[in-house]
C-alpha cells in the first residue's frame, strides 16, 4: 500500500522516471506473488496425483482437491484485462518441476497412512507422467476458457 502513496507522491512531484521504476517493481511484485500462489496450487495438484498414483485409488476428496486446484491455477494464471495468461507453458512446466519434491515430502505424510517415506513414494510413481498429467490438465482448462 505504501508503494501506491509513494507512486502518487512521485507523480505530483513530477518525478516521472521514479515512477517508472517504481510501478516496474510494482509489476514485478504482482508476478511474483501471482507465481508464488500458482506454485503452492500445482503443490496441491501433485499431492493428490501423487497419492492417487500411488494407492492406485481415488476418493471423491483427492479429485475435488484436484479439479480446485486447476481451476486455482487457472484463476491465478488468467490475465483478466489484458486476456492471455501470466505464465507460459514452459514456466508452467517450471512450476510444477518446482513443486514436485515439497508434493512428493507432503504424499509421504499422506498416502498409505503415512507409511511409507519420500523415497519409497516416489518409487510408486513416475515423476514424469505425474508432471506431464499436471501439465495437460491445467493446459486443457485454459484452452476452455
Amino acid at each position: 500500500m505504501e508503494e501506491l502513496f509513494e507512486l502518487k507522491s512521485f507523480v505530483e512531484g513530477g518525478k516521472y522516471a521514479e515512477a517508472l521504476t517504481l510501478i516496474g517493481e510494482m509489476e514485478e511484485m504482482s508476478r511474483d506473488d501471482k507465481i508464488n500462489k500458482i506454485e503452492s496450487f500445482f503443490e496441491i495438484l501433485l499431492l493428490h496425483l501423487i497419492k492417487i498414483n500411488a494407492e492406485n485409488r481415488t476418493t471423491r476428496s483427492w479429485e475435488v482437491s484436484v479439479r480446485n486446484a486447476v481451476r486455482a491455477i487457472l484463476r491465478s494464471n488468467k490475465r483478466r484485462k489484458a486476456g492471455g495468461y501470466y505464465l507460459s507453458k514452459s514456466e508452467l512446466m517450471d512450476m510444477i518441476n518446482d513443486s514436485y519434491e515439497a508434493a512428493l515430502d507432503r504424499a509421504s505424510l499422506e498416502a498409505f497412512e503415512g507409511m511409507f517415506d519420500t523415497v519409497e513414494i516416489a518409487r510408486k510413481v513416475s515423476e514424469k507422467d505425474l508432471k506431464k498429467k499436471a501439465l495437460e490438465m491445467v493446459l486443457e482448462a485454459q484452452s476452455q476458457n
